[in-house]
């Protein structure tokens, strides 16, 4: 049977396929004509064509991201939308059947939200459903060993919500998602350019000028032009927009985040916390590709860091590492 990981995120939506590696990555988001209804619509659009129309399309579309902070909202939108990605990399529904997914579910998910993913694969006629929970996806697609001895600690930080956990091989020592993530530094870029600078923005325009000038480096200096409209006049306008402009935006989540790591690395008991010092935290997840956020990290916890080159890639490449290995799938994969 083919294997294939699947980490259905609120922004993006990756798959690696066992043996193949990644082989998407793409919105995950839907255009559906409203006068459809929730049980007859229309789907205009799906995944990167379907974001490309936020902000763009006719009054009665609307853009709808069937996952919301980890949890399917739309299960039937879902459900469309993942058979799409599906076809798109050629696993028909009769190909389906003879098809293991493994899915990524966030710290502390329930019983509730496997069911959600359960009744999606059925409805994409997908063979077997085997979960991971993130960090011990995140950890190996850091092409590391999950010791035996050795506690691992990771922060994931995706577009809705972070996951931090500590996990050896025996298990979850400690772990929890929260809601905060890379979608809220979007958000504070739209009102405080709004408020501070008169300009209005959409949702893509602030996810562009987050990941292109978006930096935690005191001196950087990078630039973007940001088009948009003038509050005041109503008429289109640009601005120039440079890494000093968000730093403090960017930081006011980190901090945040960096607060829930601190909780969590307290109530670690000392041997744990003994043995991640010399591990180090392993990092992931889209916001970690921003310039110096690695590093701020690092300083602000005084505890190395662990870096891989696509780290918003880490938790699907570890999933599919997972599928690849026996012993891993034993240990890793329930169903």
């Amino acid at each position: 049977m083919r294997r294939v990981a699947i980490d259905f995120g609120s922004s993006e939506t990756k798959i690696c396929i066992a043996g193949c590696g990644v082989v998407l990555k793409e919105a995950t988001c839907i255009a559906v004509e409203e006068e459809y209804g929730e049980d007859n619509f229309l789907i205009k659009a799906y995944g990167d064509k379907a974001r490309a129309l936020s902000g763009r399309a006719a009054v009665n579309t609307h853009i709808v991201n069937p996952v919301i902070d980890g949890d399917i909202v739309h299960e039937n939108l879902a459900a469309h939308l993942l058979a799409y990605f599906l076809g798109k990399i050629e696993i028909s529904r009769r190909k389906a059947r003879y098809t293991e997914v493994i899915f990524i579910l966030p710290c502390g998910s329930g019983e509730e939200l496997k069911e959600k993913y359960k009744r999606i694969a059925s409805e994409c006629g997908i063979g077997a459903v085997y979960f991971t929970i993130l960090p011990f996806a995140a950890v190996l697609g850091h092409n590391v060993t999950i010791s035996e001895s050795v506690p691992m600690f990771v922060i994931d930080i995706g577009y809705g919500i972070t996951n931090i956990a500590a996990l050896s091989q025996d298990g979850l020592i400690y772990g929890i998602n929260i809601n905060l993530g890379g979608g809220n530094i979007d958000v504070h870029i739209i009102d405080e350019l709004a408020n501070k600078r008169n300009m209005s923005i959409g949702a893509l325009t602030a996810e562009r000028i987050k990941n292109t000038v978006g930096s935690l480096l005191h001196d950087d200096n990078k630039m973007t032009v940001a088009d948009g409209r003038d509050i005041t006049s109503g008429a289109p306008a640009s601005i120039a927009v440079n890494s000093s402009h968000i730093y403090e935006y960017i930081l006011t989540y980190v901090d945040k985040i960096l607060e829930y790591v601190s909780l969590v690395l307290a109530k670690l008991d000392a041997e744990v916390a003994s043995g991640i010092v010399h591990s180090g935290i392993f990092l992931s997840g889209g916001l970690m590709k921003m310039d110096g956020l690695a590093e701020y990290i690092h300083a602000k916890l005084s505890i190395p860091v662990n870096l891989p080159d696509e780290p918003q890639l880490a938790a699907v490449i570890g999933a599919g590492t997972i599928l690849s290995n026996d012993y891993l799938f034993t240990r890793f994969a329930t169903e």
